[in-house]
């Protein structure tokens, strides 16, 4: 073991901590102008609503209400301290639509429904004044988060579209949040779709594509277009392509809170997929309109760094937008409940935002489960050393990040030119055992990468998700010689490494049932041709779908695959050595107190002939093999002589007795 690095890392922890303790409730630089006051922008009452907008460099702000398009009156705000200004207006708004415009050196900016609108009009360009109480579904006072024990979670990651638009989902809103909310909806062939579909499947955390209010859908015709989501506009009100009524601001809420509530009652917890990196085109968001050049990291010659790849990238270790980000994800818990968030592209994102936000969610939520992304489309326009990429993760307690070791080592690289493990290919063996180990350190562990976490707890193990070729056409594209049969034994493979790994299990939607993007790879704007899911394939690979369903409560039924803490990995998890370059195999062992099993031999041959490993002697149960999963066990085997063979293409589990 690297003990010296163990050790530095383990100073470097206790230094994050450190900060995160100390760090101020409202962070502030010297000649920044930021107000301590949550942010709040439209307060509604019967009686008046009030509006306030944080614009310390504007000369002059007006606020407009409308009655649908028609302007019925204009007022000026009055500046405050702290570069806030303010408006009361008198009597009962409900129903009216509002926007800002902002005066700056002169030149009035373009309207805007603000940083914090949290309903909209047709296409967020306007807020709208509600009652937020009218947005509350049934009994939404008590709804609760199912209790999840860290060592189930399993994230399932989808897109309202792709899990309910296609009329084989049997749904009576397909492409909707109600979709998602319907219980008791089958395919023709009488089979579980939609909501109970993941409940079968055993899933604990629902990772939800941006539901945030994007551009690139227009949501006066939703059904014409598709997109995931990853260009937003306003970050605090749902996405209204998502409603059954775009022109009611009030659905999108309900309609959502229906969703989250319908999760909730199904034991499943609700992850967002949040995009606070760059927003859409930057000269038409709320940011810009507001405070120009602010919340975005800006180049000497005045254009916008582009760390995103989508124009632009936010400025989180600014205060105002570091409080923004904040305010908006606690926003997001208390208003609708969310019980986790996934962040696109952390490492645009600074690390002392990121320990704040898990500061401040965790007293609101302590099982709230936080994850991202850790890198960037090109290199930000800020110190790396203070951002949050893949290798600082062990400097973020209690955040999660993407691992593209395992991923990479079970399947292969995203540009398609060799496959993985999988696929038989050598070399991948010390980036799969570093997956295996969650990413800690591990004295039998020399992966070219140094480890990025400090508890397993912190690698998302996946092969998969929205963004790439999905797992069938992958396979399809680089084994095209292969029978379907070989191509099943690859995924399920794939899979097996998954979810015996120690990290946090990830699955995207549709992958148990060999779903099929027909060969494309970044289908973010392709129609539901490529993308929705066809529910028939359930029927047609069941056996995939039971393999995956197996893996999962096996996962469950055995907390020595989430062992939790490095220290526990090191002390309980040994690899198996053996020569052949497609083969792994570890044990897990002397789990007296934390597992029924006191020793778990687990096996993956992913080469083209029969393996043989070494392991302890004694009597087994068999528990898994390359075609089923038995969660409780199935027959006996007998490792008197501390053999056994492993078939090619395939994984074993065996409990000793």
């Amino acid at each position: 073991m690297k003990l010296s690095r163990l050790i530095c890392r383990s100073i470097t922890l206790v230094a994050a901590i450190a900060t995160i303790a100390c760090s101020s409730e409202q962070p502030k630089e010297e000649g920044d102008n930021i107000p301590t006051a949550p942010i709040n922008e439209m307060t509604y009452t019967p009686e008046a609503t009030t509006f306030e907008l944080w614009a310390p460099t504007a000369e002059a702000v007006v606020v407009r209400l409308y009655d649908g398009n028609t302007l019925e009156q204009e007022v000026a705000m009055s500046a405050k301290e702290n570069g806030m200004w303010r408006a009361k207006v008198s009597g009962d708004k409900r129903g009216m639509y509002y926007a800002f415009q902002v005066t700056v050196d002169g030149k009035a900016l373009k309207e805007t429904a603000g940083i914090f609108a949290r309903a909209l009009d047709v296409n967020g360009n306007r807020g709208a004044i509600i009652d937020f109480k009218r947005t509350n579904p049934k009994d939404w006072e008590m709804d609760r988060a199912p209790k999840i024990k860290t060592s189930d979670i399993v994230i399932y990651e989808m897109h309202y579209r792709d899990m309910t638009a296609h009329a084989s989902a049997g749904v009576k809103h397909p492409g909707k949040y109600l979709g998602m909310a319907e219980r008791g909806t089958r395919s023709v062939e009488g089979l579980a779709t939609g909501l109970d579909h993941l409940v079968e499947m055993g899933v604990t955390h629902v990772h939800l594509l941006p539901t945030a209010d994007f551009g690139s859908i227009d949501e006066s015709r939703p059904t014409t277009q598709y997109n995931w989501g990853y260009e937003p506009k306003n970050y605090n009100a749902p996405e209204g392509s998502y409603a059954t009524s775009v022109a009611d601001p009030e659905a999108r809420i309900r309609e959502l809170k229906t969703l989250v509530k319908a999760m909730h009652d199904a034991g499943l917890a609700v992850v967002l997929d949040v995009v606070y990196n760059h927003t859409t085109v930057a000269e038409n968001c709320g940011f810009e309109l507001t405070v120009p050049g602010y919340f975005y990291r800006m180049r000497e010659d005045g254009t916008f760094a582009d760390g995103s790849g989508c124009g632009n990238e936010t400025a989180s270790e600014k205060p105002m937008m570091r409080k923004y980000m904040v305010e908006s994800l606690e926003y997001w818990v208390k208003e609708y409940h969310i019980d986790g968030f996934r962040f696109d592209l952390m490492a645009i994102h600074d690390i002392e935002t990121m320990n704040l936000i898990r500061q401040r969610l965790e007293a609101l939520n302590p099982n709230i489960l936080l994850y991202g992304e850790g890198w960037a489309a090109a290199a930000p326009l800020y110190d790396e050393q203070k951002l949050a990429f893949k290798r600082y993760t062990y400097r973020m307690p209690g955040i999660a990040a993407f691992s593209d070791d395992i991923r990479n080592a079970l399947r292969g690289t995203l540009d398609l030119s060799e496959g993985g493990f999988i696929h038989g290919i050598e070399g991948n063996k010390e980036a799969l055992k570093f997956g295996i180990a969650g990413g800690v350190e591990h004295p039998e562990v020399n992966h070219t990468e140094e480890a990025w976490c400090a508890a397993p707890t912190q690698h998302i193990s996946y092969i998969t998700c929205h963004d790439d070729h999905n797992l069938r056409d992958r396979l399809e594209h680089l084994s095209p010689n292969a029978t379907e049969e070989e191509l099943l034994k690859m995924a399920k493979l794939g899979h097996f490494g998954v979810f015996t790994s120690q990290g946090i299990p990830f699955i995207f939607c549709g992958e148990e049932m060999y779903r099929t993007k027909l060969g494309e790879k970044n289908t973010y704007n392709m129609p539901d041709k490529y993308n929705a899911i066809d529910w028939s394939l359930k029927h047609t690979y069941s056996d995939l779908v039971e393999y995956v369903k197996g893996l999962i409560a096996l996962r469950k039924a055995h907390p020595a695959f989430s062992l939790g803490t490095a220290e526990a990995v090191r002390n309980h998890l040994t690899f198996i050595e053996n020569d052949n370059g497609a083969a792994v195999g570890f044990v897990l062992h002397d789990l007296e107190g934390i597992d029924s099993a006191k020793t778990i031999v687990v096996l993956m041959n992913g080469s083209r002939e029969s393996v043989t490993f070494d392991i302890p002697e004694g009597r087994y149960k068999w528990v898994a093999d390359g075609d089923a999963i038995f969660v409780k066990g199935i027959g006996h085997y007998d490792a008197s002589n501390g053999k056994i063979d492993v078939a090619p293409i395939s994984g074993v589990i065996l409990l000793m007795e």
